[in-house]
C-alpha cells in the first residue's frame, strides 16, 4: 500500500501563487511516477500534470501550462506542484496520484494510489 497525504491548498486571489505539496509512504517513492488530478465544483475530475520516475519528464494540461510546474524530491519522498498566476477556473480539490507507469498517468489519466485532496480557492 501507498499513502498519499496533499498540503498547502488555500484561498489566493486571482494571479497569486500557491505550492501543493504531496508526502508518500509506504512504498518505494522513486519506483513511481506521480500526477496531479483536480476536480471543480460540478466538473468531472481532470488531469493536471505528471512527472516521471526521476523527474525528468514533465506533462501538463493545456489549461496549465506555462503556470504550474511539477517537481518532486524523491529524497525526501514528495511531490510538488507551484501554481503561479492563478485564475478563478482554477478553483477545486487537487489529487495527489501515483503510478508503477508514466503511461498509466499521462495516456489512461488513471493512478493506482491517490490522496485525499487539498482545496484551493480562487477568487477573482
Amino acid at each position: 500500500q501507498m499513502q498519499l497525504v496533499e498540503s498547502g491548498g488555500g484561498l489566493v486571489q486571482a494571479g497569486g501563487s500557491l505550492r501543493l505539496s504531496c508526502a508518500a509512504s509506504g512504498r518505494t517513492f522513486s519506483s513511481y511516477a506521480m500526477g496531479w488530478f483536480r476536480q471543480g465544483p460540478g466538473k468531472e475530475r481532470e488531469f493536471v500534470a505528471a512527472i516521471t520516475l526521476s523527474g525528468g519528464t514533465t506533462v501538463y494540461a493545456d489549461s496549465v501550462k506555462g503556470r504550474f510546474t511539477i517537481s518532486r524530491d524523491n529524497a525526501k519522498n514528495t511531490v510538488y506542484l507551484q501554481m503561479n498566476s492563478l485564475k478563478p477556473d482554477d478553483t477545486a480539490a487537487y489529487y495527489c496520484a501515483a503510478a508503477s507507469a508514466f503511461i498509466t498517468i499521462v495516456r489512461t489519466r488513471a493512478a493506482d494510489y491517490w490522496g485525499q485532496g487539498t482545496q484551493v480557492t480562487v477568487s477573482s
